[in-house]
């Protein structure tokens, strides 16, 4: 079994910072990509950034410059810096990870339960 962890949302006023963390626990070979997605009421899941194995990361246009992904493959954890941030990055912020749990068998795609971040004006 495997379980991803949310932690570090909450309540900031507009232009401040906040950090998430995601942890990977359970029965894990290894982790390929790992990623920030967020939901806004009414609206759909869509993808803020991701980070592959090797560090390659990619943002949404709307949060490039403001956002950075990292990942700690020896806590398998990842962590999202969310630095100037803006009423419409309000949202419920779930972390992404794909990973093997046996080197023969298949990868899944795991979330994580979720995290709300709510940016006052």
């Amino acid at each position: 079994q495997v379980q991803l962890v949310e932690s570090g949302g909450g309540l900031v006023q507009a232009g401040g910072s906040l950090r998430l963390s995601c942890a990977s626990s359970g029965s894990i070979f290894s982790i390929d990509n790992m990623g920030w997605y967020r939901q806004a009421p009414g609206e759909q899941r869509e993808l803020v950034a991701t980070i592959t194995s090797g560090g390659t990361t990619n943002y949404a246009d709307s949060v490039k410059g403001r956002f950075t992904i990292s990942r700690d493959n020896a806590k398998n954890t990842v962590y999202l810096q969310m630095n100037s941030l803006k009423p419409e990055d309000t949202a419920v912020y779930y972390c992404n990870a794909v990973i093997k749990q046996s080197p023969w068998g298949p990868s899944y795609n795991y979330w994580g339960q979720g995290t709300q971040v709510t940016v006052s004006s």
